[in-house]
């Protein structure tokens, strides 16, 4: 049994032996390792299935929509996502003055609507008066900020892959982000779980309360 003064005098590569150790005692079986293989190739197999029909309904829209179209609530819909735009504003500056995790999730809900604010701007005012305006507030203004959000998400979560990998014992330089697992999901646990709230308190390491406060 370790105490602190023993973890004291320990050197860091022990620590780090240490820390590999543990982390490998908590590691899956092989077999529940098998089972999540499973699930993930029948989740990776609907969505294949999922783009292959929206590639080609996308087709269908493209050779039977109108040129032109006239709509109704058009004022409805254009007040309503900018409201939403105004809160995901919001709800950024707030977690971000507050220096909470959830920031990464405002940050790209930000991202996309100002991607789709700029798109539909722009192709929808194609051909007319305000097309000038919309192009310019695009390149501007809607496209920077959504580059800013994105960058500052893809910090953050860098940030938090970096003390996790800290404290699984593991060295070298932080992965990209494509190459790095869930964290808190075992590969012997089904995908499903992310939509159920963890029921076991996670302790945070002393020194790193302030993971989310990075970047």
């Amino acid at each position: 049994m370790f105490d602190e003064e023993d973890l004291r005098r320990m050197s860091p590569q022990e620590r780090q032996r240490l820390r590999q150790a543990l982390a490998e005692l908590d590691a899956p079986d092989p077999a529940a390792r098998r089972a999540s293989n499973q699930r993930r190739a029948i989740l990776l197999a609907v969505v294949i299935i999922c783009c292959v029909v929206l590639a080609v309904w996308t087709g269908v829209l493209a050779a039977t929509l109108p040129r032109y179209y006239r709509t109704g609530g058009w004022r409805g819909a254009w007040v309503g996502f900018d409201v939403g735009l105004l809160l995901a504003f919001a709800a950024t500056g707030w977690s971000a003055w507050r220096r909470r995790q959830v920031l990464i999730i405002c940050l790209v809900v930000l991202a996309t609507l100002l991607c789709c604010d700029a798109w539909f701007d722009v192709v929808l005012d194609a051909r007319t008066s305000g097309f000038g305006l919309s192009l310019a507030s695009a390149l501007v203004i809607e496209l920077p900020l959504a580059v800013v959000a994105t960058l500052g998400a893809r910090r953050l979560l860098r940030t938090t892959n970096a003390v996790m990998q800290r404290y699984r014992g593991e060295s070298g330089p932080v992965p990209r982000l494509r190459d790095v697992t869930l964290v808190g999901l075992p590969p012997d646990r089904p995908l499903t779980d992310l939509l159920v709230e963890p029921e076991e308190h996670c302790p945070v390491p002393v020194g790193d309360q302030g993971v989310g406060q990075a970047g």
